[in-house]
């Protein structure tokens, strides 16, 4: 089999849609294709490009032509400058990126979470729901502050059921309340990460300027990433699965 049907193949199996980290983790279980270079991933990330069977819905993620309509219906709509501000466009990348930090963290061995009116939301053929591991929030702190934390829209807990860290995608919402909501959680030793496009890294530096998250500021306590930075992070991750020694 060639690489290039290899790689249809995969895509057909994982429901007409993937990303480019889920073809780096299963397109190798094909047996009957031969990758003979020291390079893999890049040849993968060349056929999704290059094949005329293989359309790019949006960066890191690609589906067949052939599933289009199927991938449409159910919101797995391809982001163009003319649809990115609709609702379905919005809808579809808030899940989506939920999503993905709900992989990143799940590889990375941490518990978990995401808010239970999310869990039905769909990361492309999954629902949220069944990819995070933890099906309630842990009672790690007091009723108030454990109930404000519960609706981040992602967490990840380390194995003492700890926060480890807070994500709060905002692709169209006011930064300035995923920032308020950190304010509030400032006294635990966890990471809190602002994950948007990368043009609204301007609006986050501003907003970072108001007297109320002077704390957050002079304590370093919120970082920003933006959608590319996670993509390869992402990616990265799932390459380094196939390594037997890692530094």
């Amino acid at each position: 089999m060639k690489q290039n049907e290899a790689v249809i193949l995969t895509i057909e199996k994982l429901g007409g849609v993937a990303t480019l980290g889920q073809l780096n983790q299963e397109v190798f279980k094909i047996s009957d294709c031969e990758w003979k270079t020291k390079t893999p991933f890049a040849s993968i990330r060349r056929i999704v490009q290059l094949d005329k069977n293989i359309y790019k819905i949006k960066p890191g993620l690609y589906g067949l032509l052939d599933y289009k309509v199927k991938n449409e219906s159910k919101g797995i709509i391809e982001i163009t400058d003319e649809n990115k501000n609709s609702k379905e466009a919005i809808d579809f990348n808030h899940s989506y990126f939920q999503g993905l930090l709900l992989k990143v963290g799940n590889l990375k061995g941490f518990k978990t979470f995401v808010p239970n009116q999310d869990k039905n939301r769909l990361f492309l053929n999954e629902k949220l729901v069944d990819i995070r591991t933890l099906d309630e929030i842990p009672k790690y702190s007091y009723p108030k502050l454990v109930n404000k934390s519960a609706s981040v829209d992602v967490i990840w807990f380390n194995e003492r059921e700890m926060p480890h860290s807070f994500f709060e995608v905002e692709h169209s919402t006011d930064i300035q309340n995923s920032l308020l909501k950190f304010n509030e959680l400032q006294d635990f030793y966890s990471r809190m990460v602002i994950v948007a496009d990368s043009k609204r890294k301007e609006e986050y530096l501003k907003k970072l300027k108001y007297s109320s998250f002077t704390n957050l500021v002079n304590q370093n306590r919120v970082s920003f990433m933006d959608y590319e930075a996670l993509n390869k992070q992402y990616e990265t991750v799932i390459e380094q699965q196939h390594y037997e020694f890692l530094l």
